[in-house]
């Protein structure tokens, strides 16, 4: 299939491998971080933290748009489905993150609210205009990926008179969490940034030159693929050791220095940033999230409905914030596959599909499983020899 099977063909993996261990100088570390969930994803699923030279870390993000948004966001959504009686729509993975008092959406769900699981805002919005009496609130996350498509149901919703249809808006900005990210404590540490795919599609790449230019840290945009990711470590290598910091672009099938100029219209045509925002495991950030500007504010279930967020602490045994923050790996965190399981999730790193504690739980015995193999391979070809 084209750019999929081209970009998982095993002899460039090894030839990439090799590649980067001949660039790995001796006793040096290179930490680098990859921003994305879908990064962490793949890198989890085909091993690619195997196949990378001693001293080649790759350090997980914070770019899971269901792992960042804090618990009294859910709070907040569970109130209107349970208090204001609303019909809310979300996607999948939203509806299982832990929130207050031993709720999510699910559990809120079986206690008689009217929850429902969407594929799209489009979803939302035609429930809306199929039900008139009904006040239909989607509550809206994601990074500028998914930002235009809640602007197109806005600019729709509000074509068409809709007031019954609202979004609870935690639409977030990916360069202010890079940002945040470092001036914690594994910024100081990181060398270097894997880039996000998607993301760029729609901001381009310029946006990162600051981390390049005024941080001295260099970043690569990387498709999701295995060998996007190998080549992309490949290319910060190369930069590292020869002093440069600059953004590179290996996703040049898809991403471009402007972006998506018609979507960051549309983006700033239908939202604002907001003076703060807070994220889960990053604390408030100033400017790092977008509202509905005033044309649009009758469409903002936070206003419409009168919500008052609420800061709540995340479960004292769950290390989701230090992972998000690049402090610690989920096998660091105590619960990691005992009392925090996909099946019964503590923290929402656990709980998204991009999330890196589900990543490392669903992929971690069949990466065991391959190393024994590849183990069990050199042994024989010794014995051969």
């Amino acid at each position: 299939m084209k750019y999929v099977d081209e970009f998982r063909n095993g002899e460039l993996a090894r030839k990439l491998t090799a590649s980067i261990a001949g660039e790995a100088l001796n006793g040096h570390r290179y930490e680098l971080m990859e921003f994305c969930g879908g990064h962490t994803h793949a890198i989890s699923r085909y091993g690619l933290g195997d196949l990378l030279p001693h001293g080649v870390n790759m350090i997980h993000g914070p770019g899971c748009p269901v792992c960042v948004l804090p618990i009294g966001r859910i709070d907040l959504a569970i109130a209107l489905a349970l208090e204001h009686r609303v019909t809310l729509c979300s996607y999948g993975d939203c509806l299982r993150v832990p929130a207050s008092h031993g709720l999510s959406l699910l559990k809120a769900k079986a206690q008689g609210a009217d929850v429902r699981m969407v594929y799209s805002i489009s979803d939302a919005l035609q429930l809306a205009q199929k039900n008139p009496q009904q006040q239909v609130v989607f509550l809206a996350i994601g990074f500028e990926t998914t930002t235009p498509p809640t602007a197109v149901a806005v600019k729709q919703a509000d074509a068409l008179g809709l007031m019954n249809f609202s979004v609870l808006c935690n639409h977030v900005l990916t360069p202010a969490a890079m940002l945040a990210i470092l001036a914690n404590q594994a910024g100081e540490r990181l060398h270097g940034f894997v880039g996000p795919a998607h993301v760029s599609t729609v901001i381009g790449s310029r946006p990162y030159e600051t981390f390049a230019f005024d941080h001295g840290k260099p970043v690569v945009i990387a498709g999701f693929e295995p060998l996007d990711v190998l080549q992309a470590i490949l290319m910060l290598l190369r930069q590292i050791n020869t002093g440069r910091a600059e953004v590179e672009n290996e996703f040049t099938r898809a991403v471009t220095p402007d972006g998506n100029r018609k979507a960051q219209t549309l983006m700033d045509e239908v939202f604002e940033l907001r003076d703060s925002f807070e994220w889960r495991g990053l604390g408030t950030i100033p400017h790092s999230a977008l509202k509905l500007r005033q044309r649009y504010v009758r469409f903002d279930a936070e206003t419409r409905f009168g919500l008052e967020y609420r800061t709540v602490p995340d479960n004292k045994g769950c290390e989701c914030g230090a992972i998000l923050r690049g402090e610690k790996r989920p096998q660091e965190c105590k619960i990691f596959g005992t009392a925090c399981t996909p099946d019964n999730p503590v923290g929402s790193c656990m709980v998204s599909a991009e999330g890196a504690c589900a990543a490392h739980y669903t992929y971690g015995l069949k990466n065991r499983f391959q190393r024994r193999e590849r183990r069990g391979a050199e042994n024989a070809e010794k014995i051969q020899e």
